[in-house]
């Protein structure tokens, strides 16, 4: 690698902490859908049908506690609950398209 793009030490890796954020299986596929609005559970549930219902649970409790997301719960009969992205998520709009466009080229080849 070349030594002006290593990071200074294991320490310095912003990569880390953005790894530590969104990473895992579930976080950045549930935060790529929210990129076109608001979803409800149920559409998260039919968007990504592989995950459990508890580990989407788990995902964006934990989404919602870095405030990448934002929970709302609509007072309705009965109770509607939406997910989107906070301003914080918005910020990691390049970087979801990068990595769709990414996959899309390495699934071409």
């Amino acid at each position: 690698m070349d030594q002006a793009l290593a990071p200074a030490s294991e320490k310095d890796c912003a990569v880390e902490v953005t790894v530590a954020v969104i990473g895992g299986k579930w976080k950045p596929i549930l935060l790529f859908h929210m990129l076109s609005g608001a979803k409800r559970f149920s559409e998260l549930k039919r968007l990504v049908p592989q995950a459990s219902d508890r580990m989407l649970t788990r995902s964006l409790r934990e989404l919602e506690q870095d405030r990448l997301i934002t929970r709302r719960v609509i007072a309705e009969v009965p109770v509607r609950v939406e997910y989107s992205l906070s301003a914080d998520g918005e910020t990691l709009i390049p970087i979801l398209n990068a990595m769709s466009d990414w996959g899309r080229k390495r699934t071409e080849s």
